[in-house]
């Protein structure tokens, strides 16, 4: 059977679909980001993925199952410890990881780690706890302006975030200060998945605003992943959203930023406009960085709807030999307590024009299904040391 010439994956960055099982281990009981604000919503407004038969993998309130789904649709289960989005990703294209990134949460960083970065920047640094974006903002963005002060904080994710004014630090001086931060993680004893420099603007209280100049210091993958033998085998792996910042821009032939998940969809759709031979592989971190995190329903339903719209003008000009997949990396479920990822089963839509019925594929035991899958397309041997295995025969085939 003919492969298809163009892979699509497309990660909704956090719309796990219910507790893994495992999940209580995480301190995650009952939590179902995707159920929870369905039930929330009453009448969430989601067509295309109606279509593609999300309400045929999972009950969902206020959405009949189709009778005729076009896709074909399984749950996923995470083999990686964690519940971040490197984690996810990583084991999307091979990887299993064992031992989960270092967080500090609770306390803050090190004060060894402070006081180092302190003294390579030149600034005393401020906050150094847990917490809100936008709240750290409002509480220390004024004293970081007045002062020359540099405000690090964290989150209940493996990260070390600094914010800098664009206006008064500028986006140059941020990234040497990120530049810094990743090079000082990299001990073992310190060692966290991410530095994300955290640029806005605003002078006051009340005003500040983060922009879309976010860039992501990440550790490099452990080994060789899907992406890098697509790229060895001189096809083309094109990365849209944070797939460059995930991955340190291993396996990548071309990346694209995005300024929201909105933007990402239109680089996603303008790309399948584009010829091609290979995988596209995109995040949408709005859900997650906008809605997820911040505990707002309402947002993370609406920011639903406005990517439905989006994905029905994909499927639109998606070609006959085309392949569409939308998954998720982790939960982040906004009824939750606390303002962590939930450790959650994802989603697994599969639609190509040229399936002529959809239907259940089952449940598989890792998110690596997704990479050993596009390799097997394209008749790709999968680096060694990774996981997974491929769905290819099955959705070429036709569902019973």
């Amino acid at each position: 059977m003919a492969g298809y010439s163009r892979i699509f994956v497309i990660v909704l960055d956090s719309l796990g679909i219910g507790a893994e099982k495992d999940s209580a281990r995480y301190g995650d009981v009952g939590v179902d980001t995707l159920g929870h604000i369905a039930e929330a919503a009453g009448n969430l407004k989601i067509p295309n993925l109606k279509r593609l038969g999300i309400a045929n993998l999972r009950p969902l309130a206020g959405i009949a199952p189709e009778a005729d789904p076009l896709g074909r649709y399984m749950v996923l289960h995470e083999a990686s410890l964690g519940k971040d989005t490197m984690t996810g990703h990583w084991e999307m294209m091979g990887l299993k990881v064992t031992k989960p990134f270092k967080t500090f949460t609770e306390h803050g960083f090190p004060k060894e780690l402070i006081e180092a970065l302190s003294e390579k920047t030149g600034r005393t640094i401020i906050g150094n706890k847990s917490a809100s974006g936008t709240a750290i903002l409002d509480e220390l963005g004024e004293e970081e302006i007045r002062e020359g002060h540099l405000i690090v904080y964290t989150s209940a994710d493996s990260v070390l975030q600094i914010c800098g004014n664009e206006e008064t630090m500028g986006l140059d001086q941020l990234y040497h200060y990120c530049e810094i931060a990743r090079e000082l993680t990299m001990k073992d004893e310190w060692k966290v998945g991410r530095v994300i420099a955290r640029p806005y603007i605003g002078k006051k209280k009340g005003e500040f605003k983060r922009t879309s100049n976010r860039h992501d210091y990440a550790l490099k993958p452990f080994g060789k992943t899907a992406l890098d033998a697509l790229k060895e085998a001189g096809l083309d792996v094109i990365g849209i959203g944070k797939i460059h910042d995930i991955f340190d821009g291993e396996g990548l032939t071309q990346s694209l930023h995005s300024n929201s998940s909105v933007h990402g969809m239109e680089q996603t759709i303008d790309t399948a406009g584009k010829e091609f031979r290979g995988l596209c592989f995109v995040n949408l971190v709005d859900f997650d960085a906008l809605w997820g995190h911040r505990r707002n329903v309402k947002g993370y339903g609406e920011e639903l709807e406005r990517f439905d719209r989006k994905l029905g003008e994909l499927l639109d000009v998606l070609n006959k030999d085309d392949l569409l997949i939308l998954t998720a990396d982790h939960g982040n479920d906004p009824t939750y307590t606390g303002t962590d990822h939930t450790r959650e089963q994802v989603p697994f839509l599969a639609w190509s024009p040229s399936m002529k019925n959809g239907g259940s594929l089952g449940e598989a035991d890792t998110f690596a299904v997704i990479g050993a899958t596009a390799a097997d397309n394209f008749n790709v041997k999968m680096p060694d040391g990774t996981i997974g295995y491929s769905l290819l025969d099955r959705l070429l085939q036709e569902v019973e």
